[in-house]
């Protein structure tokens, strides 16, 4: 073989998506369509095929070159426009046919989601909870990806600084998760250890969860319930968080956000969608929403929300109702925000900690003076 080919050729799956590319697009579905012996396909049959290309790769700005997925989508919407009675395949044979596909892998989410509304699995969506949160994963099955919510939750208590990923302790952690609480161990203490140690320690945990984690798109969620717990400020249980941070409070970009979207959206709508409940999403991930349409009519009519977040500040606030606080000339951050109560919470623990140490000392001086005389 590499006698034969000597020269690498790396072909794409993905293509810009634009005028260009879409015409191109539509004239490869009429191509397929006269090949495969298919009924013709109309605009809007053509239209949605484009906007699945699109949701394939995650990305509203690309489409997808994995044509034998769009041949195999075709033939079966031409089955039901078949089954209809139609001569020509419109958009609803489309969205049956996706919604086929979708059935045929989907056993295993309902029964997850169905484990949820029976409480077997506790996730919380409405209320309110100190040091609780709701974080978003992707399964992947197969070729079939689903969104799953799962309840993070953070303890702290006097101690050293140390943040502990209970994950890890129990070699369930996967190297990017363990950088993630690396990374927030870093901020919390570059924001609120320079002058003072640390003198708290915190476990972080993704409860009821039996399996390996990896990733670092919980990062940011486990920061907020982290500081939830410092400040003793509830979070908001009817929005769920993706998004991984840096060491300077951004949000970044993560995968599989419309999977994560969808996933707490099912759980919201099976209990009833109130209005108050949404998913906060890295603002750079904007650009990547390709969501069914029950999710954009949800949003459209008030009932779910998509909150795109810059920064660590912008989400807590969303999250607790509280303002984050900008830290002022004097070195303080005003009251009544978050950073206020993290920083009085923080100096709290620290005299505490100090005051212990000092009695501590005393003892051990007095002890040792009793064993001399």
């Amino acid at each position: 073989f590499n006698e034969l080919f000597k020269v690498a050729a790396d072909f794409g799956d993905e293509l810009v998506r634009n005028n260009e590319t879409e015409a191109l697009y539509a004239r490869v579905i009429a191509t397929v369509a006269k090949d495969e012996a298919l009924h013709p396909f109309d605009s809007s049959a053509v239209a949605r095929i484009i906007e699945h290309s699109s949701r394939m790769v995650s990305d509203g700005e690309r489409l997808s070159t994995r044509l034998q997925s769009i041949v195999d989508l075709m033939e079966e919407a031409d089955y039901w426009a078949i089954k209809a009675g139609e001569t020509v395949v419109r958009a609803a044979h489309i969205a049956q046919a996706i919604d086929g596909q979708i059935y045929r892998s989907d056993r295993i989410r309902e029964r997850m989601q169905e484990e949820i509304l029976r409480k077997t699995i506790l996730i919380d969506t409405d209320g309110s909870k100190v040091g609780q949160i709701n974080g978003l994963s992707v399964v992947q099955m197969g070729n079939y990806a689903y969104g799953q919510p799962s309840r993070i939750t953070v303890n702290i208590h006097m101690g050293n600084g140390a943040v502990v990923n209970i994950e890890r302790e129990v070699e369930m952690s996967g190297p990017i998760h363990s950088k993630g609480v690396l990374i927030l161990t870093s901020l919390l203490r570059s924001r609120y250890a320079i002058e003072r140690p640390l003198s708290l320690s915190a476990s972080i945990v993704f409860e009821q969860s039996y399996g390996g984690i990896d990733g670092d798109s919980a990062s940011s969620t486990e920061l907020y319930a982290l500081l939830s717990a410092i400040a003793n400020v509830p979070i908001k249980q009817g929005l769920a968080v993706t998004g991984s941070v840096n060491q300077h409070g951004e949000v970044q970009a993560i995968g599989g956000v419309n999977e994560k979207i969808e996933g707490f959206f099912d759980l919201c709508k099976q209990r009833g969608l109130t209005g108050d409940q949404g998913v906060l999403i890295p603002i750079a991930n904007v650009k990547h929403l390709m969501l069914r349409q029950d999710v954009v009519d949800a949003v459209t009519a008030g009932q779910f929300a998509i909150y795109p977040v810059a920064t660590i500040e912008q989400g807590i606030a969303m999250l607790t109702g509280m303002p984050a606080g900008a830290l002022q000339e004097d070195g303080h951050y005003p009251e009544g925000t978050v950073n206020y109560r993290v920083v009085q919470r923080l100096e709290e623990l620290s005299k505490k900690r100090a005051a212990l140490e000092e009695w501590a000392k005393g003892n051990e001086k007095n002890a040792k003076n009793s064993h001399e005389i």
